[in-house]
């Protein structure tokens, strides 16, 4: 377990915005290196079979240009399965996906798609690429995913972020304690992510057994009231108070 908890910052909707109206402004390159400069230790993008915000074109300009690593979301199919292997990012990280979803709604189903995955989780490795599996924050998941052969999972928040402050919260941040530490108890290395703002993170980034969050969305959105290093520099800060906390509370 890991003192240090890292922060990747998924710019995604960076793209968004630019392909709302086309042309080149703004741009994720200019994101990816804000980010950096606020605290953040990689980037994050997923690049869809749609295309609907992150394009081939940022994937070859993130990956020859910025100095963090790269953390390449996509799904477990022939055609991001050959990017990612023409790339190399230092990550990849596999995630389920659905043409008509807005967003990523859940994990992925590790054990329906487990030869599909089982395949590209050995590709990706063998190409020195760190994999991760996307799951939902139940053990059995994270068995599959480590009989796969995948050395990290990303834990999915998003339940957690969704539910009602107090009981129903708690008890989705129970969820993901434990996974976490059912991942550390299998040697699996543990993320986790999706839907994660000022107001929920602190209790997850408590959790000693997860070593990074990936967080992206809600940056954007804040960074259109106060820019996007500031909300960087509050997320990271955010995150280390809540570390040190959990940190000394072991301590004591």
């Amino acid at each position: 377990m890991t003192e240090k908890l890292r922060l990747g910052v998924n710019i995604d909707h960076v793209a968004t915005i630019r392909n709302a109206r086309g042309g080149l402004h703004p741009d994720p390159l200019r994101a990816a290196r804000m980010a950096e400069a606020a605290g953040a230790d990689g980037i994050t993008a997923h690049l869809r079979e749609d295309r609907r915000h992150i394009g081939d074109e940022d994937i070859v300009r993130l990956s020859r240009e910025i100095a963090l690593p790269l953390n390449l979301e996509m799904a477990a199919t022939p055609e991001m399965l050959e990017i990612a292997l023409r790339h190399r990012p230092h990550a990849a990280c596999i995630v389920p996906e659905k043409r008509e979803e807005r967003t990523t709604e859940g994990g992925l189903d590790v054990a329906g798609g487990r030869a599909t995955l089982e395949r590209c989780v050995g590709a990706l490795s063998g190409a020195g690429i760190r994999v991760s599996l996307f799951v939902e924050p139940e053990p059995a998941h994270l068995d599959i995913a480590h009989s796969l052969g995948a050395p990290v999972v990303e834990l999915h928040t998003g339940s957690y972020c969704l539910a009602a402050p107090g009981k129903a919260r708690g008890a989705e941040l129970d969820r993901i304690r434990r996974a976490a530490a059912h991942a550390a108890e299998i040697g699996l290395e543990c993320h986790a992510g999706h839907g994660l703002g000022f107001d929920t993170v602190g209790p997850v980034a408590a959790i000693r057994s997860i070593v990074e969050l990936n967080i992206g969305h809600f940056l954007i959105g804040e960074a259109i009231f106060g820019g996007l290093e500031s909300a960087i520099r509050q997320m990271r800060a955010l995150m280390d108070n809540a570390r040190a906390d959990a940190n000394g509370a072991r301590s004591a």
